[in-house]
């Protein structure tokens, strides 16, 4: 019994593409659908929300969910940089899903998200969709794994071709530009979650001995910039290259560890450095005491490090995904990889499923040991089964 389908379509008219996607996805069920989530990519932010609109239409009693992006994924193959939709339609009897769609509000001195459902005991994971511009992504996602008592949360930051003005959120027939919109799912046919940060380590894992929110000031008690420098130095010229390329830093989600190695950390970026201070600044806040290792990122390590993590989450689940919904970072691609399709076709052939679309996100949201994170250049899985 085919329970999901998807489709991609391209072409100069977004709205017939988008119809075109949304027929072919539904076709492949056997069923009506339960779910539809549409991705689309195109220059004209207008004639974005109008396709988004007419796949919705088409939808029949299904939820609808789905954001613009700059590229999208289904049906096999991805696009990047013109116009496309894609679609995945299921049919989940055993899945309870619950839309919302939540908003920045002023008070006082901070910011407040309101709309939140209250998740059930059954709820097993959230899609989540933000206009990054309008919507405090990073703050809401860091203090959802309290918030919501550990419900895992994968999705992605919206995007388009001009920015701001382009970005457009879907929840059930109608587009919003602002906040962010989502599911809770709940039931069995939730299999779960993986994240691939796709780095790996260089040099020692040290202790960060001093610091002042997201600038390093020493590690292991010697100046950061001192540490950093003395390491880079020390590389062989291959990974001396890909540092100056783009140099991150993996801050360790076990303290209790006795190694850390690729995969153990919660990857950020090198985003500055001070040589007068002695000091480098990273994309996140850094405590005294935790424990960090700088890392790189290539083709090779991207690809390597997402199969393994595919296999682990299929062997870890004890259940056989059926379909998946995919959030790549919108520096991978054909950037990162020979062909924009790579993650896609990585995906389908590690856990042996064809229905799988999403979209090249400017964020993606995803777990890491047990925490929800906003994340750059990873790619985030949310996997089903019949």
């Amino acid at each position: 019994m085919a329970r999901f389908g998807d489709a991609l379509a391209t072409g100069t008219d977004l709205v017939s593409a988008a119809e075109r996607a949304a027929l072919d996805a539904l076709a492949q069920l056997d069923e009506a659908a339960d779910l539809m989530c549409v991705f689309v990519s195109g220059t004209d932010p207008e004639e974005v929300r109008l396709a988004g609109e007419r796949a919705m239409s088409l939808a029949g009693g299904a939820t609808t969910i789905g954001c613009s992006s700059t590229g999208v994924i289904g049906g096999g193959r991805a696009v990047e940089e013109q116009g496309g939709v894609s679609v995945w339609a299921a049919v989940l009897p055993e899945v309870t899903i619950t839309p919302f769609q939540l908003d920045a509000v002023p008070e006082e001195d901070h910011i407040a998200v309101i709309g939140m459902s209250e998740p059930s005991p059954d709820d097993r994971a959230m899609l989540l969709l933000t206009n990054p511009y309008e919507f405090p992504a990073h703050s809401f996602v860091r203090r959802s794994t309290e918030a919501l008592g550990g419900l895992p949360i994968v999705g992605g930051l919206a995007g388009g071709v001009h920015g701001r003005e382009s970005v457009r959120l879907f929840l059930q027939g109608h587009f919003a530009d602002n906040g962010a919109v989502g599911l809770l799912l709940g039931g069995r046919g939730v299999v779960g979650t993986t994240v691939s940060q796709g780095c790996r380590p260089i040099g020692p894992a040290m202790a960060v001995t001093k610091a002042e929110g997201n600038v390093v000031l020493e590690l292991a008690g010697t100046p950061a910039y001192e540490r950093l420098e003395s390491l880079v130095n020390s590389l062989p010229e291959q990974e001396q290259d890909l540092a100056a390329q783009g140099l991150h830093i993996g801050i360790a989600m076990d303290e209790y560890a006795d190694e850390y190695e690729r995969g153990d950390f919660l990857i950020r970026g090198v985003i500055g450095a001070d040589p007068e201070m002695g000091s480098i600044s990273i994309s996140d806040v850094v405590e005294v005491g935790q424990t960090v290792r700088f890392q790189v990122r290539d083709t090779d390590t991207a690809e390597a490090d997402l199969m393994e993590r595919l296999r682990a989450f299929s062997a870890g689940t004890g259940a056989r995904a059926s379909a998946a919904l995919l959030f790549s970072c919108n520096g991978r691609g054909a950037t990162m990889f020979p062909s924009a399709d790579h993650d896609v076709r990585c995906v389908r052939q590690a856990l042996g499923i064809s229905p799988v679309t999403g979209f090249f996100a400017a964020g993606e949201i995803g777990p890491v040991a047990g925490r929800n994170h906003v994340h750059s250049f990873t790619a985030c899985l949310l996997a089903f089964e019949h």
